[in-house]
């Protein structure tokens, strides 16, 4: 049985923090490059809620919202590759190390949680 209230330890905690960051780097492009970066930034911070805060009619499907935040990132990288967005400079290869470090703490996530049920 999936637990109402998610456990938050560190590598919760991170990838709160990495979502949190890409999102608000999209939320800010979105001023410069228009609305696909602020659904973006809005995107991530829906996935994570949905996630993290202890809503229970959603618990059961914690790992459902995990693999579709997963799926999210990578088709955010895979849409920066394709639009040729790779030299936009810093600020981008930032954000997809973020994202790529996302991805793997959320498979760390979901191994962690899958071995405590």
């Amino acid at each position: 049985m999936t637990q109402t209230q998610p456990r938050i330890g560190a590598l919760q905690i991170s990838i709160i923090v990495l979502t949190i960051a890409t999102a608000v780097i999209h939320l800010f492009l979105g001023f410069s490059f228009g609305p696909i970066f602020i659904l973006n930034g809005i995107g991530y911070l829906g996935l994570l809620g949905l996630l993290y805060l202890p809503i229970p009619m959603v618990a059961p499907y914690r790992g459902t919202v995990r693999w579709a935040l997963i799926i999210f990132t990578a088709l955010t990288i895979v849409a920066w590759l394709i639009l040729g967005l790779h030299d936009a400079g810093l600020l981008a290869y930032t954000t997809k190390i973020i994202e790529v470090v996302l991805i793997i703490l959320l498979f760390m996530d979901g191994q962690q949680e899958s071995k405590s049920v």
